[in-house]
């Protein structure tokens, strides 16, 4: 089988048009205003078909000083079992090496079988829940406060987030707080931080994430506010140790169709649990 190493080029901002086919194409849940932002933030390469359409995308996002993210490795049908898509892995992974990093990714239920032997292992599995309709309103519990997430207040969150997430990931949760500043809030308990969550709109339905607490009731508060704040339908990508979680989602009507497995290539002691993560960002924003 020949290789198509030599087909891969590196995406620029200008390829955004060109890219969300690819996720379309997938039923992913992504909007230029994503693809655009992974793109500049992150490395991303692509392969083009014969007629100058992109026919594959893979990208590596900054998460840590020590870790990268590998998400939207993505193969059009007219390139698929041609190793396309493994050669994009690949070059994410050479890419990450040499700066001597760690890997990390949410892989589909389809994708694992390609990770494992490239040298992914498992960590533990995300349901991705959709919620159909908006909740009646609920009131926060006593001695908790809700309040919207200013760019000050996110600047002074960003060192208990990596404490709680494992994650350095400034530049993604400050593109989500300018981009849903209305979903952007924060919970506070006795004038102390113990939580917040971030969203954005996406072309099937809105996700909520990353949602970062410090117990069950101050995530529950959390996402309630940020449903408020949004609407229907809802993607939430929730660890599936997040018991009290999943039994309020269940409780609201939400399925949970799909999967993610959380992976790690390397050395990432910080993300190897789900520490006090209630929702990721998406599996494309770990």
């Amino acid at each position: 089988m020949a290789s198509t190493e030599t087909a891969i080029r590196r995406l620029t901002a200008s390829d955004v048009t060109a890219a969300q086919p690819l996720s379309i194409e997938a039923g992913w849940n992504q909007v230029g205003a994503d693809w655009r932002f992974m793109i500049e933030a992150g490395t991303a390469f692509g392969v083009d078909l014969p007629d100058g359409r992109l026919g594959a995308s893979a990208l590596v996002l900054p998460v840590g000083d020590r870790l990268r993210w590998i998400s939207m490795v993505l193969v059009t049908a007219d390139l698929r079992r041609k190793g396309v898509g493994t050669d994009l892995l690949r070059r994410c992974i050479t890419e990450a090496e040499q700066g001597g990093h760690a890997m990390g990714l949410d892989a589909t239920e389809l994708g694992r079988p390609v990770y494992l032997p490239l040298g992914f292992r498992d960590l533990y599995r995300i349901s991705r829940w959709r919620l159909e309709r908006k909740p009646a309103p609920m009131s926060s519990p006593a001695g908790l406060t809700i309040k919207p997430l200013t760019v000050e207040g996110l600047e002074l969150l960003l060192a208990w987030d990596r404490e709680r997430s494992g994650l350095q990931r400034r530049a993604i949760l400050c593109h989500l707080r300018d981009r849903q500043p209305g979903m952007a809030l924060a919970a506070e308990r006795n004038g102390e931080p113990v939580g917040f969550v971030l969203g954005r709109e996406g072309r099937l339905a809105t996700q909520i994430g990353p949602l970062v607490a410090d117990d069950d009731q101050a995530a529950l508060a959390l996402l309630q506010a940020a449903i408020q704040a949004s609407s229907a339908p809802y993607f939430l990508d929730v660890p599936d140790q997040r018991m009290q979680m999943r039994a309020w989602l269940e409780s609201q009507g939400a399925t949970a169709p799909r999967y993610f497995i959380r992976m790690v290539r390397g050395n990432a002691k910080e993300i190897e649990t789900a520490g006090n993560v209630y929702a990721i960002g998406g599996p494309e924003l770990a």
